[in-house]
């Protein structure tokens, strides 16, 4: 239980982290030197080795207890929702809150696509993403990490856990979201584990 606690709270942190990225981005009307330094919360997660489910999702492939890290998957995820949901509620209540309406008209376009769409863009999202973490773990050279988050911010690539930063600082819950997040997730997964997948081949 004690192992299952820690990996939440540091789930909960990478989420944390994660919304730090996403308000530089929002913050900044230069989209390229807001994708560049969105990526400070990704470095600030590696560094630390916090749980984040899309750096996390894709070494599911080579996993010999997949059960036992399915759980610590869902554990992240849970904590990933929570991280972004607290730190939005935190920033909401400070001088930036303004930054509620351009979440708002970023998750207008999340939310106006089609599953399929979404579905694909977090398939990419999910490939660079795991292509960044594990560069990094190899190398050890943060050069990857702001390359790879920076082509999928500029792409319009979905990541569920940025997403769910933007949904919960713009208010913009619904049942609809909910399904679009867990398509955004899907399509993660999907993308996270298809490089490793094939690798095995």
């Amino acid at each position: 239980m004690r192992e299952k606690c820690r990996i939440f709270f540091s789930a909960v942190a990478a989420g944390i982290g994660i919304a730090i990225g996403g308000t530089v981005y929002m913050s900044l009307d230069n989209k390229i030197a807001g994708a560049l330094l969105f990526t400070a919360g990704l470095y600030a997660i590696v560094l630390n080795g916090l749980h984040l489910y899309t750096g996390k999702i894709g070494y599911l492939v080579n996993e010999k207890n997949k059960g036992s890290y399915g759980v610590l998957l869902l554990l992240t995820w849970l904590g990933n929702l929570a991280g972004t949901c607290l730190a939005a509620a935190a920033l909401t209540a400070t001088r930036v809150s303004g930054l509620s309406e351009t979440a708002a008209g970023l998750c207008e376009t999340k939310l106006g696509d089609t599953p399929v769409s979404v579905f694909f863009l977090a398939v990419f999202c999910g490939i660079l993403m795991y292509v960044a973490v594990d560069g990094f773990k190899e190398k050890g050279n943060p050069l990857i990490l702001f390359l790879c988050v920076s082509v999928f911010i500029l792409s319009g690539f979905e990541h569920c856990v940025a997403n769910m930063f933007y949904f919960a600082m713009a208010g913009a819950w619904s049942a609809k979201t909910v399904l679009y997040l867990l398509i955004m997730t899907l399509g993660n997964s999907v993308g996270g584990m298809l490089i490793p997948a094939i690798k095995k081949i």
